[in-house]
Formats: C-alpha cells, sequence, structure tokens
C-alpha cells in the first residue's frame, strides 16, 4: 500500500507513472557535433537507475544552429539518430524506467560557449560559432552579436525540423516528448514581448505571439503517436516587468491543452538577461499552481525542491502534480531510493543493489524485472 502522494502512480495522457519523480532535461555540453557520447551513456545510464517515474532528455536541437552551444545534443541527422540509438540500448538493457525527450531549439541564446568556459555567445566567423535566428533582430545582451530574423520560410524550415526530430525520436522508441517553450529559447522569445517585435501575424498581441508556438506543437501533435505524452516546458514568467508573466503562461496552457498537450512543466526565466529573480525552495510554485487551477491535465513542478516533507507537501498542497527534479539528482543520483526509504515506500532497484538496503529501514526495493 503506497501512504504518500509523492510514491502513487500517475497517468500522463496514455503513460501510467509509477511515482511522482520526474528527472527533468539536463544538458551535460559533452555531445560531438550534436551525436551523444559514452558521457550520455554513463550520466543517462545512472539516472534511469534512480527509481524515479520517467527520465528526460536533455534539450536535444532541432536543427545544428537550434544547438545552444557547440557541444549539445542533437536529433536533426542520421548520425545523431544512430549517436543517440547506441545510447538508448545501452540503458534499455538494464531498465525499464520509460524516457522522454525534450525537443529544442536555441533561438538568440544559440552559439554560446560551454559553461565551464563561460557560456558567453561565440562571434559567428569564430571557430564553433554561427549566425543565430530569432523572430527579431534582438540580442540577448547588449554586446552580443544580433540574430537574423527569421521569415515566413525561416519558420516552416523550423516547423518542419521539430516535426522530423518527433519522427526520429518515435523511431527510437522513446516514450514522451517535452517541446520546450521555456528559459528564453526560440519559441519562449516568440512568446515575449521583450524578444518579440515583430509587426506581422506573429508579433504583437498575446495571441499572435502564441501563434508560432502553437503552430509547432500542433505539426508535432499531428505526427507524434496517439499512444504516447507530448508535453510542453513554459516559463510562468520572465521576471522583468513589461515581459512574459503569469497570466500569459496561463493563457498558454489553456490553448496548449485544448490542441491536445498531455502536460506543462512550469519553471520561469531565461529571457531576459538583467531578469531580477526571486530564488528561494520552490520559488517557481506559484506559476505552477496557477498553471493547475487553469487546466486539467497534470503539471509538473520544479525549482529547489530538494527535501522529501517539501516534494511531499507541495503535491498535497495541489501545487502540482509531479516535482520535477535537476540538479539534486546529479548530486544524489539516488534521491528517490532515499525518499522512500524516508517514507517506507517502494522503488524499483536492480537485483545488483538489493543487497544495499540499509539495516531497519521498513521497506525500499520492489526487484526491477529485466
Amino acid at each position: 500500500m503506497v501512504s504518500t502522494t509523492l510514491f502513487s502512480p500517475l497517468k500522463v495522457g496514455p503513460l501510467e507513472l509509477k511515482n511522482r519523480i520526474v528527472i527533468a532535461p539536463m544538458c551535460q555540453y559533452s555531445a560531438v557535433d550534436g551525436q551523444m557520447t559514452d558521457w550520455h551513456l554513463i550520466h543517462l545510464g545512472q539516472l534511469a537507475l534512480s527509481g524515479a517515474a520517467i527520465l528526460t532528455i536533455e534539450a536535444t536541437a532541432v536543427t545544428p544552429e537550434g544547438r545552444i552551444s557547440y557541444g549539445d545534443v542533437g536529433l536533426y541527422s542520421d548520425d545523431c539518430e544512430k549517436a543517440m540509438e547506441r545510447v538508448l540500448n545501452g540503458i534499455r538493457q538494464r531498465s525499464l524506467m520509460p524516457i522522454a525527450i525534450q525537443l529544442a531549439h536555441a533561438g538568440r541564446k544559440a552559439s554560446s560557449d560551454v559553461p565551464w568556459k563561460g557560456g558567453l555567445q561565440i562571434a559567428p566567423d569564430a571557430p564553433n560559432g554561427w549566425k543565430t535566428v530569432a523572430p527579431s533582430a534582438v540580442a540577448f545582451r547588449e554586446a552580443y552579436d544580433a540574430p537574423a530574423a527569421l521569415d515566413q520560410a525561416g519558420l516552416v524550415r523550423i516547423r518542419d525540423a521539430f516535426v522530423e526530430a518527433a519522427k526520429r525520436a518515435d523511431r527510437l522508441g522513446i516514450d514522451a516528448v517535452q517541446i520546450h517553450a521555456a528559459h528564453g529559447y526560440l519559441l519562449h522569445e516568440f512568446l515575449s514581448p521583450l524578444s518579440n517585435q515583430r509587426t506581422d501575424d506573429y508579433g504583437g498581441s498575446l495571441e499572435n505571439r502564441m501563434r508560432f508556438p502553437l503552430e509547432v506543437f500542433e505539426a508535432v501533435r499531428a505526427v507524434w503517436p496517439a499512444g504516447k505524452p507530448l508535453t510542453v516546458r513554459v516559463s510562468g514568467t520572465d521576471w522583468k516587468e513589461g515581459g512574459w508573466d503569469e497570466a500569459s503562461t496561463v493563457a498558454f496552457a489553456r490553448a496548449l491543452e485544448a490542441r491536445g498537450c498531455d502536460a506543462i512543466h512550469v519553471s520561469s526565466g531565461g529571457l531576459a538577461s538583467d531578469a531580477k529573480m526571486e530564488i528561494g525552495p520552490g520559488y517557481q510554485l506559484p506559476f505552477a499552481r496557477a498553471v493547475k487551477q487553469a487546466v486539467k491535465i497534470p503539471v509538473v513542478g520544479v525549482g529547489l525542491i530538494t527535501g522529501f516533507d517539501q516534494a511531499e507537501e507541495i503535491l498535497k498542497a495541489g501545487d502540482a502534480d509531479l516535482i520535477g527534479l535537476a540538479r539534486v539528482m546529479l548530486y544524489n543520483p539516488r534521491w528517490p531510493w532515499h525518499a522512500a526509504a524516508h517514507f517506507g515506500e517502494t522503488v524499483d532497484a536492480p537485483a545488483q543493489y538489493l543487497m544495499s538496503k540499509p539495516h531497519g529501514v521498513k521497506t525500499l526495493f520492489s526487484p526491477l524485472a529485466k
């Protein structure tokens, strides 16, 4: 018997999750020409043994110029697909955990260096750099090279790239797709009036600014199997006056739900380099709560959620339906095990690890049948 909400099952679209713990996408900046490497096998493999409900592959670019950095994973070529297939095959030999992928385009925040080398933009004519694209020719930082404003042909090309990446993900047997419309990347750039200064049908009013992200969603929904969840990650606010805000997020969430979205993952920020964020434990949950109150589909809450009781209280309070964990999973890849031990609940674990259960723990492991 399950006594906590954190370890109770939940359906996201047609996919039933064993508990409410979601491993959020985390960029590793360790790909070569968009292709996954052994690092991804090790990184994702350990997380796939963690006992969480679902594992999400990092922001995966749908075009080469849509990568955040030269080290980003892509799913825009046969070589990218083949490299990802190798990693997935390795994981699936030892784990039954569902695997999702976040499909993304970095827009004006592309062509950046890796974080441990500063993460700043690389000029288009420098090694590992390229010309970025965006809704409008407005740079992320004043000193950066301004992006090229996308014309109609460019919009169609990127929309179709999302579609092709989704088809590749389906061929790879991936269980769910998340479309990245947060953190200041391309689809978020269309949503926010701070980055979208267009005067055509894709700029101006809220309806117009939502148009391209919704077109991308509809195009992916049309090719992504009905038997697999399609979700979206959003930023609840830009944390800057005049930018994207909570009310706009709620309107966007309702529009996504009406078009067949299966869940919404609510984060915040990332669009304005000078944003004044109010960071603290659970700081993004008010935005998740606002979305949850407006839609009937599951909502994922994320943001400095590190404690077991904290996660349970968030779910019981109705702030979110699922808990997204990222950095805490890097620091403690067995967080779900420890949470299960804390609450006397059970998680899946490989047979090789069953003897690691601490003495005196009431319950913890159910053997992972594989």
